[in-house]
């Protein structure tokens, strides 16, 4: 076996590396935003059902559910705030 093609080879496995690495950490990003995204609806919606009681209701939209999902708990406040300030 001559020294070109295993240097070859592993050139091409390094490649063949670097690109799933280059292609998997967008993939990663975008599961991440969109099991944040539900998780957020989740809570919205769990507020929803037990703001009915104080008068405190979130709308429920693709970016209401990404802010509860990246900030938690201090998202869903900011959110209810951002109504009662707003709407009044």
């Amino acid at each position: 076996m001559d020294w070109t093609v295993v240097v070859a080879y592993l050139f091409g496995l390094l490649l063949l590396y670097l690109l799933a690495n280059v292609l998997l950490i967008p993939l990663r990003f975008v599961m991440r935003l969109i099991y944040n995204g539900v998780i957020g609806g989740i809570l919205l919606w769990i507020i929803n059902i037990m703001g009915r009681h104080f008068d405190i209701m979130v709308p429920i939209n693709p970016i209401t559910a990404l802010v509860a999902g990246f900030l938690g708990i201090p998202g869903i406040v900011l959110l209810i705030a951002l109504r009662h300030f707003l709407i009044g």
